[in-house]
């Protein structure tokens, strides 16, 4: 079976935040369930457009849509951990962008990796249903880091 490999870029994240594995993440295997993975992302990309000064639906004049997903699994994580998510943006492209999430927690002095994600988020206009062009306001704000 051939596995997602998600490779990082070279330049620091755009955004880390930290947030907890609940309850309501864990599955019947008793660890933090795939489902949740990305619902994880989803609120660290909400905290990091927010950090901007952004949402998803005005994104420095753009709305965000998710045009795709990928999730390689690395670790497991339990209730109790605290999630160290760090966000990277990568190729920013005329109408979408990719970001790239880290997910670690730390366990007895020890980083422990939880998954890699990426996720190809798409510029697109709600009054035409269309895929948009990016302003500049938000490739600058996504190309900091860079």
């Amino acid at each position: 079976m051939a596995r997602v490999k998600i490779k990082f870029p070279s330049h620091n994240p755009q955004f880390v935040c930290t947030i907890p594995v609940r309850i309501t993440d864990i599955n019947y295997g008793n660890h933090l369930g795939n489902d949740a993975v990305l619902s994880i992302i989803h609120e660290a990309r909400m905290q990091m457009l927010i950090n901007l000064g952004f949402t998803e639906l005005n994104a420095g004049g753009n709305s965000l849509i998710m045009g795709d997903v990928m999730i390689a699994f690395r670790g497991e994580a339990f209730y109790g951990d605290v999630l160290n998510i760090e966000i990277f943006t990568d190729e920013i492209a005329e109408r979408s962008f990719d970001l790239l999430y880290q997910i670690t927690t730390q366990r007895k002095e020890a980083t422990i990796e939880i998954a890699h994600a990426k996720t190809g988020m798409v510029c697109f206009d709600y009054n035409t249903r269309k895929v948009a062009m990016m302003t500049a306001h938000l490739k600058k704000a996504i190309s900091l880091s860079h």
